[in-house]
């Protein structure tokens, strides 16, 4: 079968694509912005990509084509589409109907953490022999891709609650029919898909209505409004999990470095250590255990394959060290995200300058939802360059409310890169936070730096 897919370039869209690719499919894609590391990707595979969105999809006949909720009614290739009678679909149900059918399909839903507990999850059933397919929303280190199709009944899932297509307006998650649920946390998110947290309540709760009674929900402790999803009915057994607290798993830090962990289960044990820090990456840990203990892999046998897990592209990953700088790249753009970022950073490095570069590029933030809550995100930071166009004025004033003069707001992306060269210093920490590509900054400011030390 030939399947032509509309925005293969998105993480999500390009695992569909991989996974098709590996199910013997012929695969082609559209896509406005075909760049690193999905291009890539994509090439490896042998997929060809169109760039631009026109009516290129009819002149290929493709049997299926495949439309990602990027799009929308008036996209060329949209209308070219319908307009032609081709058959479509979205890519959560293809993935529902071809990959996850007939799987145990784990499922790891909440707002934060999703892409980093579904990676150890991953690595912790391959570590344990259980050959997992998988699809995340970013690259694990340990697989150096964002999707496989797996040779077991198990596959993990990044269980987002994004809608699905613009045909279908129900969370993705509702599609995959998880037999083991990881709910890790839960707060408003989506401005531009969701009017307030209620609306995201009732999503959730459509996928734990999915989840058969001999299934397995793996929730938080520590989340308030996740004890209220289930209040509003669950009929799967429920296991909880905590740092430290009265989860049924549990996990703690036995040094100040954050580089020793300890679990405990109903009275089993295992220790060891580990490559991250942070007391959220240790609760992604302790959920990514408890859910493969549904897999059939034990506590001990979990702690061993963390040792070797290596982290996720752009989850505060150390893409350079020059001059005595040491440079970062994460995708953290929810005020929860950032603080936690910064404090597990304050944490892990007393001394030095902790330097934040921001682009606020989500919908969420650019539709002012986290204007109130991002200057305190931000406050444990020594200094924040924000990339501001001009629309985002509003969260300028908010920031600087809260920051004075630790704030540089910049208009360009050469401004920022130029800004960063003017103020950093040897034993500062900088990291860029965005969910998108960031004008190629981190880069540029990186090789501005290499020459310089040259």
């Amino acid at each position: 079968m030939h399947l032509h897919i509309l925005g293969i370039c998105g993480t999500f869209m390009g695992g569909v694509a991989a996974l098709a690719r590996a199910a013997g499919h012929d695969v082609t894609g559209s896509d406005a912005n075909v760049y690193p590391p999905m291009s890539t990707q994509l090439e490896r595979l042998g997929v060809d990509v169109h760039e631009g969105y026109d009516d290129t999809v009819l002149s290929l006949a493709p049997d299926t084509v495949v439309i990602g909720n990027a799009l929308s009614r008036g996209n060329p290739s949209v209308e070219a589409v319908l307009d032609s009678g081709l058959p479509y679909l979205s890519g959560p149900e293809w993935l529902a109907r071809h990959v996850l059918k007939d799987r145990h399909v784990i499922a790891v839903a909440g707002t934060h953490g999703k892409t980093t507990t579904a990676s150890m999850l991953a690595w912790i059933l391959e570590f344990a022999g259980k050959a997992p397919g998988f699809l995340i929303g970013g690259v694990p280190e340990n697989f150096g891709e964002t999707a496989r199709y797996g040779a077991s009944e198990f596959f993990v899932v990044e269980a987002d609650e994004y809608d699905t297509a613009f045909f279908d307006k129900r969370a993705k998650f509702v599609h995959y029919r998880p037999r083991t649920a990881v709910l890790n946390n839960l707060e408003f998110d989506h401005a531009d898909i969701y009017k307030d947290l209620d609306a995201i309540l009732w999503q959730f709760h459509q996928l734990i209505r999915s989840v058969p009674g001999n299934g397995r929900l793996i929730v938080n402790d520590a989340d308030q409004q996740l004890k209220s999803l289930l209040r509003m009915g669950c009929w799967t057994a429920t296991e909880s999990f905590s740092h430290g607290g009265d989860g049924d798993w549990r996990a703690e830090f036995a040094d100040e470095q954050e580089r020793q962990i300890h679990f405990r289960h109903n009275g089993d044990e295992a220790a060891g250590h580990w490559q991250l820090s942070g007391s959220y990456n240790l609760e992604n840990a302790i959920a990514a255990t408890a859910a493969a203990q549904s897999a059939g892999v034990d506590l001990a046998t979990a702690v061993a394959a963390l040792a070797e897990f290596g982290g996720v592209k752009r989850r505060l990953e150390q893409t350079a060290a020059v001059s005595g700088i040491v440079i970062y790249d994460d995708f953290a753009h929810h005020p929860t995200a950032i603080r936690r970022t910064i404090e597990g950073m304050r944490r892990r490095f007393p001394t030095g300058r902790l330097i934040i570069a921001l682009e606020a590029r989500s919908n969420t933030m650019k539709l002012g939802a986290h204007d109130e809550k991002l200057g305190d995100a931000l406050s444990g930071a020594d200094s924040v360059v924000l990339y501001t166009p001009p629309e985002l004025e509003g969260l300028v004033v908010a920031i600087r409310g809260v920051l004075q003069e630790r704030l540089h707001a910049v208009t360009t992306y050469d401004q920022l890169v130029q800004d960063l060269r003017a103020m950093l210093q040897q034993g500062d920490h900088l990291i860029f936070m965005s969910n998108g590509g960031f004008g190629g900054v981190r880069q540029k400011l990186t090789q501005l730096l290499n020459r310089v030390q040259a």
